[in-house]
């Protein structure tokens, strides 16, 4: 991704970056792809109504990961509060979605993928919501 290269041309950051909050930014996004990719997958597959749950989840977590990117990646001012929250309010969707298609992972190598994927989200939210100041 190009957040790095974005963010650090920013006027009010001047090449200082906080580079585990960068990292954090591309897997909320990447996380956000796949939770939205794994719930229209599961809503492909034959038995969709055993996977509401996971389809559920999958979108809160998308939306979740979505605005924390988002709010993150915003460098006028500062917010480091609501960054803050923010993130932690990501790093519990991640889990919760996580341990959804974690169940669902023998049958469904989308939901396997998407676990990972939602657990590494997790785990740089948790990181990058210590490293801000």
């Amino acid at each position: 991704m190009h957040v790095q290269a974005m963010i650090s041309t920013h006027p009010h950051v001047k090449g200082s970056t906080n580079e585990t909050l960068i990292r954090c930014i591309e897997e909320c996004f990447d996380c956000a792809q796949s939770c939205i990719a794994c719930a229209d997958a599961c809503l492909g597959e034959e038995q969709v109504f055993e996977l509401t749950q996971c389809i559920r989840l999958n979108l809160d977590c998308a939306d979740i990961c979505e605005a924390a990117g988002k709010v993150a990646s915003r460098r006028t001012g500062s917010n480091e509060g609501v960054i803050r929250i923010a993130l932690e309010a990501c790093a519990m969707a991640c889990r919760v979605c996580g341990q959804e298609c974690e169940s669902h992972a023998e049958m469904h190598e989308h939901c396997r993928i998407c676990a990972e994927n939602c657990k590494r989200c997790e785990a740089a939210c948790r990181e990058a919501s210590g490293s801000i100041h």
